[in-house]
């Protein structure tokens, strides 16, 4: 006979009403702590803190000790997938990412999942370490970029508006797409596994730029992939629950929730709370999703909206979260004012 576990993020997964509900917030390891900018400030650059063990883990520590979140989640990058495929990923500070674009199968045919382990040890490392360093009650999040959203970044060369390069390829040589599709299909699975394999309890699937998509395009390279993915890690290693984050999926939560074979879907900002109480709770756990402005703003405004999400949510299978990531101009006290909120819930 098998028991729940006893961690209130993974007793939520599993399907429990937990009050006060658990919670964690994206990016709570990040700029707006004082504490990671004199850390960052000692690496070289970015990917140099997401392949620094003992970097990592410190910025993942952080936020815990300061709020005592039911969950950390590993401190690393949705890139270090195609970088580790052989798409070098440069980060300039104040762009964002570059990389050498891929925009036909010539490009593809040099990427190759050869070496990919070994390039990617430093962060399974990280994972090691904070398995064993986060609190008894806290769980231990593993992440992904999901494969539409690493492909756009792949295709286009650096983060886009409009995704015109992506989407010209995938409707117009639909083929070339989906081998790429396919490699991070693989690639991405044998990443998140061996992050389970080090520690994680957890898997969140972030689909950034789930929401640009036609619904007959989201349906084949959102859903579809996520869905490959999440059954492979559900016969590979059972037991171990799965977040889907398809931002600005709008009405196509719904579908996505039914199909793809996730434990739960975390909730932008757009997504109306009574909607995703009707809709979506009642088949499973919902995370989400206070606006990130309102985490800066503070005060009553705050307050507020802090408390219509639990009281229109805290009643089945929830986890607090915010809509997107933490900002970096967000006031530490105003998480600090959150976290009190959210623990004092009932």
């Amino acid at each position: 006979m098998s028991h729940a576990p006893a961690k209130a993020f993974l007793r939520a997964l599993a399907g429990e009403t937990v009050t006060p509900p658990p919670f964690w917030l994206m990016r709570q390891a990040g700029r707006y702590l004082p504490e990671y900018r004199e850390v960052r400030a000692g690496c070289r650059g970015f990917l140099d803190l997401c392949y620094s063990p003992d970097k990592a883990t410190e910025v993942t520590l952080q936020p815990l000790r300061r709020y005592g979140f039911s969950a950390a989640i590993l401190f690393s990058d949705i890139l270090v997938v195609p970088d580790a495929l052989g798409q070098a990923v440069a980060f300039k500070e104040g762009e964002g990412p570059k990389l050498p674009p891929i925009r036909d199968g010539k490009a593809l045919a040099k990427l190759s999942l050869e070496g990919f382990a070994s390039h990617l040890a430093p962060v399974f490392e990280t994972v090691s370490r904070l398995s064993k360093a986060i609190p008894a009650e806290t769980a231990l999040i593993g992440f992904a970029g999901a494969p539409w959203t690493v492909a756009t970044y792949m295709v286009e060369g650096s983060g886009s508006k409009d995704f015109i390069e992506t989407k010209k390829l995938a409707y117009g040589q639909p083929d070339v797409f989906k081998a790429l599709i396919d490699l991070l299909v693989q690639a991405t699975g044998d990443y998140l596994i061996t992050q389970i394999d080090h520690g994680a309890e957890a898997i969140q699937l972030f689909d950034s730029w789930a929401g640009v998509l036609p619904e007959d395009e989201f349906e084949k390279w959102v859903i579809a992939p996520t869905q490959r993915l999440v059954e492979r890690l559900k016969r590979e290693r059972p037991g171990i629950p799965v977040i889907g984050f398809p931002r600005g999926a709008g009405a196509l939560l719904l579908p996505y929730v039914e199909k793809t074979g996730v434990d739960a879907v975390s909730l932008d900002t757009g997504v109306p709370l009574e909607w995703a109480a009707k809709m979506l709770q009642p088949k499973v756990t919902v995370q989400g999703n206070l606006d990130p402005i309102l985490l800066i703003t503070g005060g009553e405004a705050m307050d507020r909206a802090i408390d219509r999400i639990l009281s229109t949510l805290g009643r089945g299978p929830f986890i607090f979260n915010l809509g997107h990531g933490i900002l970096p101009s967000t006031p530490p006290e105003h998480v600090a004012r959150l976290a009190e909120r959210v623990k004092a819930w009932r």
